[in-house]
């Protein structure tokens, strides 16, 4: 039976006191909020998929007693997602004499804004820098160009905005610019969670609940950060009568550690996740900051990355290369209790965006192997990478994606996986590849071999990123660079060279 559409209050902060809109329907974003009910027309509308920063906002969100801040593109994000947060724009830095926040003045005075439609975006992402550095302070040219990749801008060449970046921690912070996170997080407790018996934005605090809400709600729309759920409502107008949101279950918003393996909950953020992950395996530094923009990266989660299954998600091919499984959850009504099952990420999937989960059951736990803990070979040189082949640096997605982690011990592969995104209906695991480089001397004629099969085991498809040709040949290429970076060549590809490089030759 469908649902019919209800609405329902939501509460959030704005400049230290509680904002309550009225009637707002389950599939509304922030950005309409913000803009059509609130008049905060400084937030702009430019992609309507989180691609060019233009909406970018600031969300507040008290975690283990402390205020964190986070950049996010309110243009995908569903509005339900921030009751009980604070949410900052680019309306409320200022104080109310008119004197600019440091992020806003460094703008200014490094000549950062010319045509100003992005401005805004950039100016949140700033201030979100600012307050996480403690006032902007030693802000690098190399940290500043990562905090902004979500950002674009047509005009000013971006070299500006980084000096603004760098510049913002020298200047003053006026009286009334200020952010009072002790009254800030008094006011979000006094903030109480809405009861949510037959409203039809779910979001449960706690996991039993969540399933429970998954069992009574098996056709509701499951949303994490809404990165990509976001995109059927703004692009392809998709409406949504129920939504389930996992964000709240303080149960997955957890990384645990454990002796051989890390456990990323499904509601981690992709930045905490890749974060835990570089810890762990610090050659995925660059490749976590050119997953996506960091807007983006601070609403998705990498359980949501996986459960959605694109096969041009970054996250998989990564996950399968680690060798990493899955853990799927339902709420068992027979015993009242919580069942599991675990399977290994590569066989999660059945065929484009297309999975082996029951109606009734959630993707709520990655589990990956620590460093060192993947291989059952002997000991020997292990070598992690990921390759990410896009039109743009940053902020882009993949034409194609190839993870390799190989353990050689006295010349010979003991140990090899592969996995690859953008060549096939799901993200996939080179079998074949990794058959024709296991227990072959790690030479140059081996890799050759694997190259050719490399480029004959999948038959990608052409679209508006790459030719399927282009896929073939650019998956051997990366199988040659990673046995070029295995023997010790350096400065062979873009990751290896710095912002201040790319200034130099811009």
């Amino acid at each position: 039976m469908k649902l019919e559409k209800t609405t329902r209050p939501l509460t959030f902060l704005r400049r230290g006191q509680p904002v309550t809109v009225g009637n707002v329907p389950p599939d509304r974003t922030l950005l309409e909020v913000l803009r059509e009910d609130l008049h905060c027309t400084g937030t702009k509308e430019g992609c309507g998929e989180g691609d060019c920063g233009a909406c970018t906002v600031v969300i507040g969100e008290a975690v283990d007693g402390k205020l964190t801040y986070k950049a996010v593109n309110s243009c995908i994000k569903l509005a339900h997602s921030v009751e009980g947060m604070a949410v900052f724009t680019a309306e409320d830095l200022a104080s109310d004499t008119g004197e600019q926040h440091p992020s806003q003045e460094a703008m200014v005075q490094c000549h950062g804004s010319q045509c100003g439609f992005c401005t805004p975006g950039f100016v949140m992402s700033l201030f979100g820098m600012y307050q996480n550095t403690g006032g902007g302070q030693d802000i690098t040219r190399e940290q500043a160009q990562a905090d902004l990749s979500g950002n674009l801008c047509r005009c000013t060449g971006y070299r500006p905005i980084l000096d603004a970046a760098q510049q913002m921690g020298s200047l003053p912070l006026p009286p009334g610019c200020e952010v009072n996170e002790a009254a800030t997080l008094a006011a979000l407790k006094s903030i109480r969670p809405r009861s949510q018996a037959s409203d039809t934005y779910l979001r449960p605090a706690t996991l039993p609940a969540l399933l429970q809400a998954r069992a009574a709600h098996p056709r509701a729309q499951v949303v994490a950060g809404c990165t990509d759920v976001g995109l059927w409502v703004t692009k392809l107008h998709k409406r949504f009568d129920q939504v389930l949101d996992v964000t709240a279950a303080r149960e997955l918003r957890r990384v645990e550690t454990y002796p051989h393996h890390l456990a990323i909950g499904a509601a981690v953020t992709l930045t905490d996740a890749f974060a835990a992950l570089v810890s762990e395996y610090p050659p995925l530094k660059t490749f976590a900051q050119r997953f996506a923009g960091l807007p983006v990266r601070n609403a998705g989660t990498l359980g949501g990355n996986v459960a959605n299954g694109s096969p041009i998600g970054d996250a998989m091919p990564l996950l399968i290369a680690l060798g990493a499984n899955v853990v799927l959850m339902r709420w068992d009504k027979k015993r009242q209790q919580v069942a599991h099952r675990e399977l290994r990420l590569e066989d999660l999937y059945t065929g484009y965006r297309t999975n082996v989960m029951k109606a009734d059951e959630l993707l709520c736990w990655i589990k990956v192997p620590r460093a060192g803990k993947a291989s059952s070979a002997a000991p020997g040189q292990e070598l992690l990478r990921v390759y990410k082949i896009s039109k743009r640096f940053d902020d882009d997605i993949s034409a194609a994606c190839l993870a390799i982690r190989m353990t050689v011990a006295n010349g010979v592969v003991k140990e090899v996986s592969i996995g690859a995104g953008g060549v096939a209906a799901t993200p996939v695991r080179a079998r074949q590849t990794e058959a024709a480089l296991l227990g072959q001397p790690w030479t140059a004629d081996t890799v050759m071999a694997a190259t050719a099969a490399l480029r004959a085991e999948f038959q990608p498809i052409s679209d508006m990123r790459a030719s399927a040709h282009y896929r073939q040949t650019v998956l051997g290429n990366l199988l040659q660079r990673y046995w070029l970076e295995s023997q010790g060549l350096q400065r062979i590809n873009l990751e290896s060279l710095t912002a201040s490089d790319l200034e130099a030759v811009a």
